[in-house]
């Protein structure tokens, strides 16, 4: 009978444990691996390894700038896909509502409308961005990267930068 209650109890602490994990990463912040070289070289700079294997950077993504969509020009932040639900993307984000953006490589200028960002890779030579499917809702953005947590020898603050020259003042 000792057993018994002894792994009730057990599951109970578990299953309790799930739950405030699970609230923790859906509210409040969570970690994510980033693959892909999209936003090179801020993350993945060098494709470590370790123990022999290759490792992606793991980033922090807290979920507090959702509340009220708070996000600032040159922000990192995990959206999901415009084009495919199911999917993620981890961005920068250029241009906010009511922004003009200059689009690379071209002489258009668009203004952002209310609800939406411009978001871009830091390596544009292998980017799905807003220059492939435009200005993305802001109700697709699911957190913001504040800090590399993985691997150890990376571990700091994401940075928060802008590119030259991309707003306009109109």
């Amino acid at each position: 009978m000792g057993a018994l209650n002894f792994l009730w109890d057990t599951a109970k602490k578990s299953f309790t444990a799930g739950l405030i994990t699970l609230t923790v990463s859906d509210r409040y912040a969570s970690i994510a691996p980033i693959r892909g070289l999209s936003m090179h070289p801020t993350f993945n700079p060098n494709k470590s390894t370790f123990m022999g294997s290759p490792v992606d950077d793991r980033v922090l993504i807290e979920k507090f700038c959702l509340e009220k969509y708070k996000v600032s020009h040159g922000d990192v932040i995990v959206f999901r896909s415009p084009i495919n639900y199911k999917e993620k993307h981890i961005k920068r984000v250029i241009a906010l509502p009511g922004d003009w953006i200059q689009i690379l490589n071209s002489y258009d200028t668009i203004r952002i409308p209310d609800g939406h960002c411009w978001v871009e890779g830091d390596n544009s030579a292998s980017t799905l961005d807003s220059r492939s499917f435009g200005p993305i809702p802001l109700g697709l953005v699911q957190g913001r990267a504040t800090h590399i947590v993985w691997p150890p020898q990376r571990v700091g603050k994401v940075e928060q930068k802008m590119p030259e020259g991309r707003l306009r003042p109109y």
